[in-house]
C-alpha cells in the first residue's frame, strides 16, 4: 500500500465503467487519484501524476463487480476493487446543480466537502500554497464556489440514507475574516446536524479565537482538523508563504485549546510528507503533537497537474516506511488509533497507510 500510494497506479482501462468511483482532479483534499481497494483497506492513489504514468503498477481492466487484477510488471500480485460510485451522484439539487458538485465521495464511506471553494492564500501568487489546486475543480465548472448550509443538509441526507455514508469532513478555503472560515463551518454544521445524525469532522486554520472551538462543538461538530502540511519554518515559508504567517506556536496554542474541547485523538494535523521535512523533524513534532492529545495524519505528497509543485517527486516508499513504522510506534504508545477517531481524515485513513502499521 505504501508503495502504490508514492509510485502511483496505471489503469488498464480508465474508461471501463466498472471502475467504480471515478477519479477526482483538482480541488482541496486528495486530487489525482483513485479510491481502490486493497486486502479490505480503501486507499487513494494517484492515477493522473507522472509518476503513476510510469508506475510499474497496473490495474487490469475490472470485471462487473468491479474486481481487478493488480501486476507488477507483467506478473499478478494481488486483486483489487474499486468503490461503486455512489446513489447519491444520481440527483441534483431544485436549482439544478448535481450533488456531486456539493460534496463527493472520499474512500469507501466518507463525505467530503469544500464549504468555500476560495482562499484568499490562493488567489496570491506571493501566498499561495504550491501544491494546492482549490480553484481547480471551481475553473473547470465541477463545484460551485460556496455551498450553502441547506445544500449541504440535503447532500448529507442522501448521502446516508442512499449510500450508508458513516462520517463527514467539513474543509474550507480561509477567508479573509479573522475566524479564518469557523463560522461558515458552524453554521454548515448546524444545517446538517438538523438534517441527518452523522459524524462531523471540521477543518480550518487555527481561528482568532479559541471561543470558536467550543462553538464548533456545539454546532454539532465531533472532530476538528488543523493542517500543518509542513512542520519546518524555512520549508513552511518556501512551500507555503501565506499559510506560513501563522506560526507554528499558534498552532500549538490552538492545539492544545482544541483538545480540550474535543478530547484527546479527537484533533488532528494533516503532514505533507515529501516536501523538504526530514523524517526526523516530522517524528519529533509528531511526538509533540501526541504528547498534546493530537492524531498526526501523515500523508505522502502528490504532485498534482496545474500546481507549482506538479513537477515535483513524490517520497519514495522507503522515505515513507522511514516514517510510518516508528510513527506508529509514537502513536501506539501515546493510545491513539485511527479507529477511534469519531470522523475526519485520520479515521478515514485512506491518503495514508499510516492505520496498516498500527498495531
Amino acid at each position: 500500500m505504501t508503495e502504490l500510494q508514492s509510485l502511483g497506479l496505471r489503469l488498464d482501462d480508465p474508461t471501463s465503467p466498472n471502475g467504480g468511483v471515478a477519479s477526482r482532479r483538482g480541488g482541496a483534499g486528495p486530487s489525482d487519484h483513485k479510491a481502490v481497494i486493497v486486502d479490505g483497506h480503501t486507499i487513494m492513489v494517484p492515477v493522473h501524476t507522472s509518476s503513476a504514468w510510469q508506475s510499474p503498477f497496473v490495474a487490469q481492466a475490472p470485471d462487473a463487480e468491479g474486481r481487478s487484477a493488480l501486476t507488477r510488471g507483467s506478473i499478478p500480485i494481488a486483486n483489487i476493487s474499486f468503490p461503486k460510485s455512489p446513489n447519491f451522484y444520481k440527483r441534483s439539487t431544485a436549482d439544478g446543480i448535481p450533488y456531486s458538485q456539493i460534496a463527493t465521495l472520499h474512500g469507501s464511506d466518507v463525505l467530503a466537502t469544500t464549504v468555500l471553494q476560495t482562499c484568499i492564500r490562493y488567489e496570491s501568487r506571493r501566498k499561495t500554497c504550491k501544491f494546492c489546486a482549490i480553484g481547480q475543480s471551481l475553473a473547470a465548472g465541477r463545484t460551485i464556489a460556496h455551498k450553502s448550509p441547506e445544500q449541504l443538509a440535503e447532500v448529507a441526507k442522501a448521502a446516508v440514507e442512499l449510500d450508508g455514508v458513516k462520517h463527514m469532513v467539513l474543509t474550507t478555503g480561509t477567508p479573509g475574516t479573522p475566524d479564518r472560515g469557523a463560522q461558515i463551518l458552524v453554521d454548515s454544521v448546524k444545517a446538517i446536524r438538523a438534517a441527518v445524525d452523522i459524524p462531523i469532522q471540521v477543518q480550518c486554520e487555527p481561528p482568532d479565537t479559541d471561543a470558536w472551538f467550543m462553538r464548533m462543538k456545539e454546532a454539532g461538530a465531533d472532530t476538528i482538523g488543523m493542517h500543518l502540511e509542513v512542520v519546518t519554518p524555512e520549508v513552511r515559508e518556501h512551500i507555503m508563504p501565506g499559510k506560513a504567517s501563522v506560526p507554528l506556536s499558534r498552532y500549538m496554542e490552538s492545539f492544545k485549546a482544541a483538545v480540550e474541547v474535543f478530547g484527546r485523538g479527537q484533533v488532528s494535523t494533516y503532514i505533507l510528507a515529501g516536501l523538504g521535512d526530514t523524517p526526523e523533524a516530522i517524528l519529533s513534532i509528531s511526538q509533540t503533537l501526541v504528547d498534546l492529545g493530537v492524531y498526526p495524519f501523515i500523508v505522502p505528497f502528490v504532485p498534482i497537474s496545474g500546481t507549482p509543485l506538479e513537477d515535483h517527486p513524490a517520497p519514495t516508499p522507503e522515505f515513507m516506511q522511514a516514517i510510518l513504522q516508528p510513527l506508529a510506534a509514537i502513536v501506539n504508545a501515546g493510545q491513539m488509533r485511527s479507529s477511534d477517531i469519531k470522523a475526519g481524515c485520520g479515521k478515514c485513513g485512506a491518503c495514508s497507510s499510516l492505520s496498516v502499521y498500527e498495531t
